[in-house]
Parts: structure tokens; sequence; C-alpha cells
């Protein structure tokens, strides 16, 4: 006969835990302080309502144990004195935090030159962070119940606690059961033929060029339906001969612009070579430097970086690229990195033994770019020791994620005296850093035959985000810090990891500022990677003031 075991988890679990309120009190307050990237009210709330949420169950959890370890607690004399004075502390903790959170979210917004937040900001995020919190309380709750019935449903057929725990497993099961196989794959499935279909949708005010030397004409090698959305804007949206003309002084050329679309080839390798052909059609080898990016998870390519270096030429340049996604970067990370992966890696390999055949005083100069999850893909497979023979003459990197492996050495093994946010690699012949204020001139040595160039902000969490922020402070937020970090953000357990994580959604807020990299700095790291001719200073100054009249980049995105 079965015998009767104490429950592991009991009625008293179902009362509102006092450790987990003052814990809650905690990581709430912890959250509204400064962080990253400004928030919105109802993103702060959010975040809050999830720090609160974590927070109690880190305090009933601390509980249970010292429940179940039958380690002294208050009698029920007792009890109500040791309750209240906590549920008292923790909303004076609550309290005190909201009065201070608009000044701690302004302490953001000052190193960005933002406003201020309005005076309803600690209403807004007081009110969302407790729909948060009370829903996910009440889905805790449920698991609970389900957990509690299912246990004493099995300790009558099972011994000892043995049919508690197996009541958890259930508990567990069913809850995963509901999470990944209806809301994640719904989710999943909904964003998929979402961004699938605003792939196909063919804007009516942008046509098929006429120039049969350019990709996606009637004498493509491409099908202009089949480039998507944002290879028809790349193509489209080039500057134009008279534009560069007008900066340069001189006759420019017409800029080449090669871009292949996911559904132009099957493979990732048939792609490739259909880049490749189209490239020899138009005449991209004869230009005088040709560069090959890996755009991001939706093929999108930043006008900010790419229409600079064609003005920067002028027009004397070829820019490929080959989409692998129409999903947002996140979602294609999550669901098919190694699309990326492929892509990037096929097409180097294709180009790059093209480029190695021809003279090498009758060849363009060859260089890799990459923004975002186009950084990490082109990182994770360029190959290095394959090429040393024959090197490509450099790369330009922009917010390169955390997981990108080459950014992670340098990061890792910089020279002790420099910040993590601005690291210095060796003698800096091969490998420079910079951000905001441009630095690429300095270096304990000139540059080398080969230069790789990483432009980074200080406050782009896609950058600078580590796994390890949960149980130990980041060294970023070491003095000196980056200018676009505030000094009053400090480093909390659990709280920062989560407010970094929020901030990567909230990375596009601000140009200039976040993973939002602009042309006044994609210019100082071309030129210090590619030095165009006759280059000066005066120059630099004249086409930033051109950028700084043309629309932010992600209103040129077609989303």
């Amino acid at each position: 006969m079965a015998t009767k075991a104490e429950p592991v988890i009991n009625d008293n679990d179902w009362l509102i835990s006092a450790p987990g309120v003052l814990m809650a009190s905690l990581l709430f307050a912890a959250s509204l302080t400064p962080s990253l990237i400004p928030r919105e009210a109802a993103m702060q709330g959010v975040l809050a309502g999830l720090s609160a949420t974590l927070g109690y169950a880190i305090g009933a959890l601390a509980m249970w144990l010292w429940r179940i370890m039958l380690l002294p607690e208050p009698g029920e004399r007792l009890a109500p004195y040791v309750r209240w004075p906590l549920f008292a502390i923790s909303l004076a903790v609550c309290m005190l935090s909201l009065w201070y959170a608009a000044d701690w979210q302004n302490a953001t917004r000052a190193v960005m030159d933002l406003p201020p937040v309005p005076t309803a900001h600690p209403l807004t995020v007081s009110t969302t962070a407790f729909l948060v919190f009370g829903f996910l309380w009440l889905a805790g709750s449920a698991f609970l119940f389900v957990t509690r019935r299912a246990g004493r449903a099995l300790a009558r057929i099972l011994p000892g606690r043995t049919g508690p725990v197996m009541g958890i497993l259930v508990a567990v099961a069913l809850s995963w059961a509901l999470i990944d196989g209806v809301l994640i794959r719904n989710f999943m499935e909904a964003a998929d033929a979402s961004f699938e279909a605003a792939d196909l949708l063919i804007d009516a005010e942008t046509s098929a060029p006429d120039d049969p030397m350019m990709t996606g004409s009637s004498a493509s090698l491409v099908r202009w339906e089949q480039l998507g959305a944002n290879g028809r804007d790349f193509i489209a949206s080039m500057p134009s001969r008279n534009e560069i003309t007008e900066f340069s002084g001189d006759a420019a050329m017409r800029p080449i612009r090669v871009y292949v679309g996911r559904r132009s080839a099957r493979t990732a390798r048939a792609r490739a070579k259909l880049a490749l052909a189209e490239t020899i059609r138009v005449g991209g080898f004869d230009r005088e430097v040709l560069v090959i990016t890996t755009p991001v998870g939706t093929g999108w390519m930043d006008p900010g970086s790419h229409d600079a270096l064609d003005f920067m030429f002028g027009g004397n340049a070829t820019q490929v690229a080959v989409q692998y996604s129409y999903l947002i970067s996140y979602l294609s990370i999550l669901t098919h990195v190694d699309y990326g992966f492929d892509q990037a890696r096929a097409l180097f390999d294709v180009f790059y033994a093209y480029w190695t055949t021809l003279p090498e005083d009758d060849r363009p100069r060859l260089y890799v770019h990459g923004l975002s999850q186009g950084a990490l893909n082109s990182q994770a497979t360029l190959p290095f020791l394959d090429t040393l023979g024959d090197p490509p003459n450099g790369a330009l990197w922009a917010g390169s994620p955390f997981l990108s492996p080459l950014w992670a050495r340098i990061r890792d093994d910089r020279n002790p005296e420099s910040p993590a946010w601005r690291p210095r690699y060796g003698n800096g012949s091969l490998v420079r850093v910079t951000n905001q204020d441009n630095v690429l001139d300095e270096a304990d040595a000139p540059w080398g035959p080969v230069r790789f160039v990483f432009l980074h902000y200080g406050s782009d969490p896609i950058v600078v985000f580590d796994f390890a922020t949960i149980w130990r402070a980041p060294d970023w937020l070491s003095e000196p810090r980056a200018p676009d970090v505030a000094p009053q953000m400090r480093w909390y357990p659990a709280v920062t990891a989560f407010q970094i994580g929020l901030d990567m959604l909230a990375a596009l807020n601000v140009e200039g500022y976040g993973h939002y990299y602009v042309a006044e700095d994609y210019i100082d790291a071309w030129a210090a990677l590619a030095d165009p001719p006759g280059w000066t200073e005066a120059r630099a100054d004249q086409l930033k003031a051109i950028f700084e009249r043309r629309p932010p980049s992600f209103t040129l995105f077609k989303k």
C-alpha cells in the first residue's frame, strides 16, 4: 500500500508570499534604473512587470525551500507581525522607485540629447507593470493548481513523494506543450507568413530599371520580382550619377549594384553563382572597389552605408549582396541561423575564387561588409586561413551581435588599458574599433595590407550583451564609460540582463545611438578602411552635410 507523503506543494503555497512580494519590489525598483536605450513608458512597464515576477518567484521559491527543509517559521500568532511589515516595506520600495522613475529614465535620455519624459510616465509604468505581473502571477497560480491536483491524484497510487514529484513533471509538460506547441509555434507561423507577404509586395512606385546594365532589368540574369522588397529598394534607390557628380565635382560613374533574392535560386551556392554571373555581366570587376555585403535578416541594405560608399568613390564601386531570409534578424537567428551562415560562406567563396584568378594589378580591391546579423554571418564564415596567400583588402562590420566570434575575441583579448566598449587590439595594424567619436587614426602602428574596422556604439545592447551579466557586472559599465551610456546606470543581478534584453527590442529607437548606425559614422569608417581617392576632412564634412539633409535610413526601409 502506498504511504501517505507530505505534499511537495501544499495549501500554504496558495497564500501570497511575503518574501516573494519583498523580492518582487526590489527587482521592480532595480528595473526602473537607467539602462542603455530610452524606453517608452509601456515598454518600461513590461520590463518592470517581468522583473517583479522574477523577484516574486525567487522569494517564493526561497520560502518553499525553507519550509521543506523544516526550518523554523513564525507561528500563527507571530506570522501577521512578520508578513504585514514586509508588505509595507515592499509598498514603500515601489512608491519610492516610481518617484525616481522619471529621473532615471531622463538620465538615459540626457546622454542622447532627448527631451525628458512626460509627467504621466510613472503612472503608465506602474499600471502596465501591475497588469503584466498580475497576468503572470495568475499563470503561475494555474501551474500550482495543476501541480497540486496531479500530485494528489498520483499520490494515491505511487509511494512516498513520487506522486507529488510526478505531479510537478506533469504540470511542466502541460505548460511546455501550451507554450511551445500553441503560443510560440503559432507566433512563428504568423510572423513567417507576414514577413513573406511583405517581401513579395512590389511597390507601385518602384519599377524595374530600363538600363540593361542594371540588375532586375529585362536583360538581367535576375528577375525583378524575385529580388524581394528590400532588394528592389537597394537597386532602385541608389544615388544617381548626377547626384554623385554634384558632390564630387567631376563626372561620376553610375554605381553598380547586384542583388539576388532568396527566390532567385534554390540553394545558397546557386544564388552565389547567379550573383557572380550577374556581376561579370554588368562589369562589376572593372570598378575600383568591390564590396561583398551580407545583409540583415530581412535582406535590408542600409543606405547610410551603401549610398555613402557610392558618393565617396564617385560611383566607381560595385556592391553585391544575396538575401538569405525575409524574417527580421532575431527571428531569423531563432529559426534558421544556418541559412545566413550558408549564404555568407557561399557568396564569399564563389567571389573570392573568381577574384583570385584576375591579375593583381587589374582587379578591384575586395572588401567584406555586414551590419548586425550580416556582421555575425560574415565573421563566422570568413575563411581567414584559406585567404592568407591572397587576402581580401579588408572588412567593415557594424553592430556586430555579441555572438559574433571575431568581435568576441577582440573584446576579450583587448589591450588591458582599453575599454570593453571600444577595445584596442594588438598594435592596431590589422584591427581598429570606433564609435560616434572617430578614433580610427589612433593606433601604435600604421595600417597593414589588410584592414578590419568595427563600428560599434557603446549603447548598442545587441553588441554589449553577455549572458554572464545575469550574475556579474559587465566590463563596459566600468570607468571610463562610453559617452552614450548614462553615468547613473548600475548593475543589478538578473535585472540588468533583463534590461539589456528588452533594450534589444528598442535598439533602433534613437538615430545615431543603440543599434541605429548612421551615415556620418559610416563615412569615417569607410574612409579609414578603403582610402577613397582625394579624400579629405573637408570632403567628409561636405558628404556628412548631404546625408544630414536626407531622410533617416529607416524611413527608407519598407517595413
